[in-house]
């Protein structure tokens, strides 16, 4: 080798060591930033002029990015799922002490009509079972908000997702559009990778997400359920609110770029995401808990109505408990919309609105004789009373849309209702138990392929120090060598 192509050799060299020290302390600096991926100085090396840089990469892995992608987008629904879940449950099954679930309500309003049957005219019991009574409608008015306010809040967390999806997708696009840029002019881009698939793992929190890679380093994005989010420009997510939530109210579906991605009418449903779970939440779970609760309403209604005791043959009428439909009874076995948020004591026979009590023990509650059953005003009259008792264990048909006990006792359903909505909690807090330590287990293993390990760098930079200065010493040694060819030419 001639001392010219040595001394071009040495000086490629420590071009090159210069840039793999400058890429390591870059990757030192980034360890501890997150979304960070370490970066690989790639050498080569050209007959006659020694080794190069030919190009800065990154250390990654797309099988195991997009595991995590899909694991942050199934962890974030049933996190959704699972926190609205929670606050149901919490405000009406969860509370032994306070005794609020329906179920609890029904049993103590069935022991305190036992009481009144067993001393039939005693006053104060008999205001003891209306009061009862009213706490049952009560809870089952505060249900109905609790259930609704669920739905709100839901509604307005998809709003904020819908805003967070967009100015993510707008963000992207300028990174993207930077990765296309560079890539052709061959501009070190890593760094840009890396904005890039931080911002889709931000999006995929709010939505299932899978990117498609293409030349020049060009992506696309889709939802997992295949909709374009974004290819060559962002697609517009699109989300009208709804501030407020009755039983009856219909919440508003997400579009994206025009397709409908929520709700009943959508061909293409998200299937994971914080977006899905609230969609879930909203239109599903708590709609099936509301109907259930409505069936429960309904059935207090059937069981405490008052039937004709004269040969008119009227129909039958609601008595301890009633709604604004009354006089009409709601249709058997079909949900009546909304009726929990509606049910009350009637008036006649709530001592705190005039009424009198010992109409329950009477009958003609609605105010019409003919539905009088204690005709003789007899003050230890208790049949009446043990026919509400025997009412309340009796089978009665419910709507089988519900998930609840299609058949049994009043008692039997609004049981089957608490079974439900603790089933489904438990089986969210399981999902999200699960998916988390998936998503851990991901992102873990991403890290062992992409992230930064100190003590690796270290032992890289002295490695790269040794080739340093050995090109530093052969730069040396020609130049001495050089120096000792001139003054022996110059002499």
């Amino acid at each position: 080798m001639s001392l010219t192509a040595a001394l071009d050799s040495a000086r490629a060299s420590l071009m090159a060591s210069g840039i793999q020290s400058s890429t390591i302390s870059r990757n030192i600096a980034g360890a501890s930033t997150a979304g960070y991926s370490r970066k690989i100085a790639v050498l080569d090396n050209l007959p006659g002029a020694g080794v190069y840089v030919a190009a800065i990469q990154r250390a990654a892995s797309s099988g195991l990015y997009n595991n995590v992608l899909t694991a942050t987008s199934s962890s974030a629904k049933q996190s959704a799922i699972y926190d609205g879940l929670q606050k149901i449950a919490t405000a009406t099954v969860d509370d032994p002490e306070l005794d609020q679930s329906p179920t609890a309500q029904l049993n103590a309003l069935k022991q305190a009509l036992q009481q009144y049957a067993n001393a039939p005219d005693n006053t104060t019991l008999a205001q003891a079972a209306v009061t009862s009574a009213k706490d049952m409608a009560t809870s089952l008015n505060e249900a109905t908000k609790t259930v609704q306010s669920v739905r709100e809040g839901a509604d307005a967390d998809m709003a904020t997702s819908v805003a967070n999806i967009n100015q993510l997708l707008t963000q992207f696009d300028k990174v993207n559009n930077a990765i296309v840029r560079g890539t052709i002019s061959g501009d070190d881009v890593t760094d840009y990778l890396d904005q890039r698939d931080s911002i889709v793992s931000k999006l995929s929190e709010e939505v299932g997400v899978s990117m498609s890679i293409r030349a020049n380093g060009d992506a696309a994005l889709y939802t997992d359920s295949g909709v374009v989010l974004f290819d060559k420009t962002a697609r517009t997510v699109s989300f009208t609110a709804t501030n407020i939530y009755t039983p009856g109210t219909t919440g508003n579906a997400v579009y994206i770029d025009g397709v409908p991605v929520t709700g009943a009418n959508s061909v293409m449903p998200l299937k994971s995401g914080k977006l899905a779970g609230l969609a879930q939440l909203r239109d599903q779970d708590t709609v099936t808990y509301q109907s259930q609760l409505d069936e429960i309403a309904r059935g207090l209604i059937n069981t405490f109505k008052e039937s004709d005791q004269t040969a008119a043959a009227l129909p039958d009428v609601p008595g301890l408990f009633t709604y604004p439909g009354a006089p009409a009874m709601p249709a058997s076995a079909t949900v009546s919309v909304g009726l929990a948020g509606l049910i009350s004591v009637a008036a006649s026979v709530d001592p705190a609105q005039g009424g009198n009590p010992n109409l329950l023990r009477d009958g003609a509650i609605s105010g019409n004789a003919a539905y009088n059953y204690n005709t003789a005003g007899n003050g230890g009259y208790s049949a009446r009373l043990q026919q509400l008792i025997g009412g309340m264990d009796a089978a009665q048909p419910f709507d089988a849309t519900t998930q609840g006990k299609p058949s049994g006792s009043l008692i039997d359903f609004a049981s089957s209702s608490t079974s439900w909505i603790e089933n489904q909690r438990k089986t969210a807090d399981s999902n999200v138990t699960y998916q988390k330590t998936l998503l851990d287990r991901s992102t873990a293993a991403l890290s062992n392929v992409s992230g930064v390990n100190m003590d690796d760098e270290m032992s890289l930079m002295l490695q790269v120090e040794r080739t340093y200065s050995a090109s530093s010493k052969i730069i040396s040694t020609v130049d001495e060598m050089l120096q000792s060819l001139l003054a022996a030419v110059g002499n």
